[in-house]
């Protein structure tokens, strides 16, 4: 059960790792002592998105709320790197055609 646990963390990490640089600011809020901080913005980063009728929300801040919640909840790692991965191979594909 551990070991699951530590490959589902590693995998997490690299997905984590890969989108980072392109992301401004992702790999500062990954320190420890954000945690509060990230779970806060999280939440107003899910919540925000299901205000998506509004010109600056949108549906995108769902996903970037969950990337943040998945730092701390390790329940969230799988399914979050998962999705990482699947969008990172549809976007590799549109870019071939």
């Amino acid at each position: 059960m551990q070991r699951q646990r530590d490959r589902i963390r590693a995998r997490f990490d690299r997905q984590y790792r890969r989108i980072s640089p392109h992301v401004p600011g992702m790999a500062r809020i990954r320190k420890p002592g954000w945690m509060i901080a990230r779970i806060i913005i999280a939440v107003i980063f899910i919540l925000g998105g299901f205000l998506a009728i509004l010109p600056v929300f949108g549906l995108w801040m769902i996903p970037v709320g969950l990337l943040l919640l998945a730092i701390d909840l390790p329940m969230l790692q799988g399914p979050v790197s998962r999705v990482l991965i699947r969008g990172r191979r549809r976007i590799d594909l549109w870019r071939r055609r």
